[in-house]
């Protein structure tokens, strides 16, 4: 079966890729270096040629609030019409646990345009929601830094290893079209402090971690609620002790 990667010489894309190539499928990772641009249109129709399933991992290249709203409703329109055209079978789009419950998070917000676009796109398709990715601890440790002070919130958080996320996406992309929205996380559910102070101590940064309840996660305030799963959803196997490990040993 032919898959399009969107967004596939990314983290996870390289990663899908590998799996599903093992598995048999004929992939294809695009990417503006390819030559395929989905915010202009660029390349899509030829990339799309014969493809059944599509996985749509891109990125914004700008984090500003308005560039992000502006990529995702433009990207995913002309890839939807793009995949329409090309009767492509299955939509899958790799999305964010909590959107709609932090409003005030601009990339959020860019997120939410694209998943209802997709819903309401015509091709049938597959969300999958994860959670925060454990690889990225180190730079909501930097963003909450404050005169070498780190500021980290309270609230729940249930990251995710990579490695864990590749899989569920490409389990994602092979089952059947269910139109539903799927919902990933890491094992273990703490305080989002918790993570970080353990991913400092495991690198030895000697940053100090203050517990604070208006500490903000990229502009949003963060409660119980806010960015872990209410629901059902399919937890990954590796928690942080085990994550770090192997990064470590990968590095050596």
């Amino acid at each position: 079966m032919k898959i399009v990667i969107i967004g596939g010489s990314g983290l996870i894309g390289t990663k899908v890729a590998a799996i599903l190539r093992n598995r048999g499928h004929d992939v294809l990772q695009s990417s503006p270096s390819t030559g395929v641009n989905t915010l202009t249109g660029e390349g899509l129709s030829d990339a799309l040629t014969g493809a059944e399933v599509v996985i749509d991992l891109a990125n914004s290249p700008s984090f500003a609030p308005a560039d992000v709203l502006t990529f995702f409703e433009q990207s995913t329109s002309n890839l939807i019409k793009a995949e329409k055209a090309a009767s492509v079978r299955h939509h899958v789009a790799l999305s964010i646990v909590g959107i709609e419950r932090s409003p005030d998070n601009g990339y959020f917000r860019g997120k939410v345009v694209q998943e209802s676009i997709v819903k309401k796109g015509g091709v049938p398709y597959t969300i999958v929601r994860s959670t925060q990715f454990m690889e990225f601890l180190s730079g909501i440790a930097d963003s909450a830094t404050v005169d070498k002070t780190v500021h980290a919130s309270s609230g729940a958080f249930q990251p995710i290893a990579a490695d864990d996320v590749v899989g569920f996406v490409a389990e994602a992309a092979t089952a059947p079209v269910t139109n539903q929205t799927v919902e990933i996380a890491g094992p273990d559910k703490r305080p989002m402090s918790d993570f970080v102070k353990e991913y400092l101590a495991a690198t030895h940064d000697a940053r100090n971690v203050v517990v604070d309840k208006q500490a903000r996660y990229f502009g949003s305030l963060v409660d119980d609620q806010s960015l872990v799963p209410l629901g059902a959803a399919k937890l990954g196997k590796l928690d942080m002790k085990t994550w770090f490990a192997r990064r470590s040993q990968a590095a050596a």
